[in-house]
């Protein structure tokens, strides 16, 4: 796994997590970071992650749809019932986050298992993003949602893809392997697969709404 000590550190300055409940988290970015979060935050049915863990968290938030009575055993945490349809259950932990005066977060678990919730979490995701700082950390990447002039730490040939969900922001990418100057995208696929030329890399605009995603390793499937 290349450069993992400063990709670590930069995730571990995320003191809240947020589990939800897609594909388990298996990348030892994931397992690190709950292990060291000073707040997590589960939704539902998330809690049985933490438990193949031993980690308990220190909220349930959600409608209790997914909960099983197995899920609850030995448990030492609060359960925040929201039997509201107007809000899932991710959105539900953004908002216990921000009563609670949490602002920098890392979401865990919220990609895989269904595409209509991968999409649906990312956009949540960037719903929030103006007002908490947060990273959405996978199996396989990091997502980080920008709103101006933003330079990541990187390695040599890291997988890097920008997503423009302001198609008048203009852009532009620096030490990237395919450059651009003052390009606005239309299309949320327009930036995708580009690569990463040196320990850092710059994506200059003055606003918007912008989502890089990094891999953690050379080739997304190592």
């Amino acid at each position: 796994m290349k450069n993992k000590n400063f990709l670590l550190t930069e995730l571990l300055a995320f003191p809240t997590v947020i589990v939800a409940n897609g594909e388990a988290p298996l990348n030892v970015f994931a397992v690190e970071m709950l292990k060291s979060a000073s707040h997590i935050v589960c939704c539902d049915g998330a809690v049985r992650h933490l438990n193949k863990l031993n980690i308990q968290p220190e909220v349930i938030v959600g409608d209790g749809d997914s909960l099983l009575n197995a899920d609850l055993s030995n448990a030492n945490f609060r359960i925040e019932t929201d039997k509201s349809t107007d809000y899932n259950d991710l959105t539900k932990a953004f908002h216990y986050c921000r009563n609670h005066h949490y602002h920098q977060i890392a979401v865990l678990c919220a990609t895989g298992l269904r595409e209509d919730h991968t999409l649906g979490n990312i956009s949540i995701m960037m719903n929030f993003a103006a007002e908490f700082q947060i990273v959405m950390v996978t199996n396989y990447g990091i997502f980080s949602p920008i709103h101006s002039t933003t330079t990541f730490p990187s390695f040599a040939g890291q997988q890097v893809s920008i997503f423009s969900f302001c198609p008048d922001t203009a852009l532009t990418f620096r030490q990237l392997k395919y450059p651009v100057q003052n390009r606005c995208f239309r299309h949320l696929w327009e930036g995708t697969s580009n690569e990463a030329l040196t320990d850092f890399f710059t994506i200059e605009f003055q606003q918007g709404n912008v989502l890089v995603y990094r891999t953690f390793n050379l080739f997304c499937n190592d």
